[in-house]
């Protein structure tokens, strides 16, 4: 997986960050040295609130915060620091470590920065910055998702962060459960797994989103990446074909629920190929039953294979094989099978005794895979043939 490039940390969105705070701090440097606050009137004009002592704890968080906007964010670390040292039972402790947390990320140690906010998100759930801290959480774990290192040392970023990216998105969602944050973390982690092809994780953060988020402006995006992570995760007929089983009902209900995307994604091409994999799956199961000299279920096989899937490539082959099989299965079991004569005659049209070449048989045609429609930017990931490939790699456990 390739890794982005570490943005500077003067490029994080720090205005609108702080934009958020309850004190608000008017733009002039000459009023934020008089220690005064100010609010926004109805007229929509800055008001002077009332004179803040300076030594009080309101006033050094509001020189921390003006050490962060002049460029002097290790003076806001030590002032907030000190503020938590010296008032740890203030109602402003929360954001003491918010103003910490983001001082930090100005100097680029975004790793430390989370710290003080998993404190406020842990120990202050009913603070007025909790949202706020979880949005900054989030920035950061998009950014670690998408390829961004983390330092050792607090010096070299060489360390995979990827980890730590995916355990802050499950806990977006399990603290602000069906909120618009927790939707965005829904889709960043299900786009993180569909990236790094850990397409069973992808398919389960998909299908969840789709049953928790249905009004979601992106619910085709998952609806189709969750169809397509079950068929790129079919690893070919000697393996579980469970997903093409939920790919199938997926695409059938798309077919009813949305025409229009059915046929732009091609869905009667998609279905075509589940059908002829089901198939050869029997096919290649037949055959394991012959290799271990057990022609009876090898013949009983067959017989399920041409009843289920009668107009497929698999079945072709297994009419054209049907006589060797016979030859060693007992006539009681020969006589309560379909007419296999019949069938060789009506769909090869060749005598019971003549051999068959179809070598010359061609698979259906398939259109090509459509790319999957994204909203995050990033290039999609085309599914892997249903034919046998090589085996996804991923964790198997669940979020």
């Amino acid at each position: 997986m390739g890794h982005q490039r570490p943005q500077s940390p003067r490029k994080y969105p720090l205005r609108t960050a702080l934009g958020g705070c309850l004190l608000v701090l008017a733009p002039a440097a000459g009023v934020l040295a008089q220690d005064q606050t100010f609010e926004l009137s109805p007229e929509d004009t800055w008001k002077q609130v009332d004179e803040v002592d300076p030594q009080s704890g309101q006033a050094r968080l509001l020189r921390a915060r003006k050490a962060i906007l002049d460029g002097s964010p290790q003076r806001a670390v030590d002032l907030a620091t000190a503020f938590i040292n010296l008032f740890p039972d203030s109602p402003m402790i929360p954001e003491a470590y918010l103003i910490r947390g983001d001082a930090l990320q100005a100097m680029g140690d975004e790793y430390e920065a989370l710290f003080d906010y998993e404190e406020i998100a842990r120990g202050y759930p009913n603070s007025s910055v909790f949202v706020t801290a979880l949005q900054r959480e989030f920035e950061i774990a998009k950014e670690y998702a998408r390829g961004r290192y983390r330092k050792l040392w607090g010096l070299l970023r060489i360390l995979p962060a990827e980890d730590d990216a995916e355990e802050i998105l499950i806990r977006i969602q399990e603290r602000l459960p069906g909120s618009r944050l927790a939707e965005e973390a829904g889709m960043e982690l299900a786009d993180y797994y569909f990236r790094t092809r850990d397409l069973r994780m992808a398919s389960e953060a998909y299908d969840l989103f789709v049953e928790n988020y249905p009004r979601s402006k992106d619910i085709n995006k998952a609806r189709l990446r969750l169809i397509y992570s079950y068929l790129a995760d079919y690893r070919g007929p000697r393996y579980d074909a469970s997903g093409l089983e939920e790919a199938r009902l997926r695409l059938e209900d798309l077919r009813v629920t949305d025409p229009g995307l059915a046929q732009r994604i091609g869905v009667e091409a998609l279905l075509v190929r589940i059908y002829e994999s089901d198939a050869r799956k029997m096919l290649v199961t037949a055959e394991y039953y012959l290799s271990v000299s057990d022609p009876v279920s090898a013949e009983f096989t067959i017989r399920r294979l041409l009843e289920r899937y009668p107009d497929s490539i698999a079945s072709l082959e297994a009419l054209r094989r049907i006589p060797g099989i016979l030859a060693r299965v007992p006539e009681t079991v020969v006589s309560r099978g379909p007419d296999y004569r019949a069938l060789r005659e009506e769909k090869l049209g060749v005598s019971w005794d003549e051999n068959v070449d179809l070598s010359g048989v061609a698979d259906p045609p398939v259109t090509p895979e459509p790319l999957i429609p994204t909203t995050t930017g990033e290039q999609p990931v085309e599914p892997q043939p249903l034919e046998e490939s090589a085996p996804a790699s991923g964790r198997s456990e669940t979020p």
